[in-house]
């Protein structure tokens, strides 16, 4: 289904802290790829993060002052850029970066101006709800009644019928 030359299909999952978004994302990433689209992630973490072990060759190498460590094996590579006081990569930077995919799921980036599905559980610590200020999210998924949106509602377990709409709203299914 990948076609490099064509841009890949972006869908976002929006929600505060403990909403359910990682949950429906790792079960998203696993339809999608199940209904045969080759599907990239992007997690955007609003705090300090090290996917490198302490004492590891590479992260010696980024503590000696590398500006970008790649990591390869037969299985996988990795890429971590230091960005050592630079700012924040935009969006659009991070994208760019990806190699060609179908659909590019987001985790995060809530005020991003893509289609997105916000995440909701009753048992979140912040519940004040993004949709009524985002003009982008187009459903809400959550594990209780919702009331007061004209959105559609799915429950937040219900993965097929979110993998339906994402393929509905991002024109996967053309």
């Amino acid at each position: 289904m990948n076609d490099p030359l064509r841009p890949p299909k972006i869908f976002g999952i929006a929600g505060w802290k403990n909403s359910g978004k990682t949950g429906l994302m790792v079960r998203l990433v696993s339809e999608m790829t199940r209904r045969g689209y080759m599907v990239s992630t992007i997690k955007h973490a609003h705090h300090d993060f090290d996917i490198d072990k302490v004492g590891a060759d590479s992260y010696r190498h980024r503590e000696a002052g590398a500006h970008e460590v790649t990591i390869v094996s037969s299985t996988r590579f990795a890429i971590m850029h230091e960005l050592r006081g630079a700012p924040e990569p935009t969006f659009e930077e991070i994208l760019s970066r990806l190699a060609p995919c179908d659909l590019v799921l987001i985790e995060g980036y809530k005020r991003e101006p893509v289609p997105k599905i916000e995440a909701r559980r009753e048992e979140s610590a912040h519940r004040e709800p993004l949709a009524p200020s985002d003009p982008h999210i187009m459903a809400i998924a959550a594990d209780h009644p919702v009331a007061d949106t004209g959105l559609p509602v799915f429950d937040l377990d219900d993965t097929q019928a979110i993998a339906d709409f994402v393929e509905k709203v991002t024109g996967l299914r053309d």
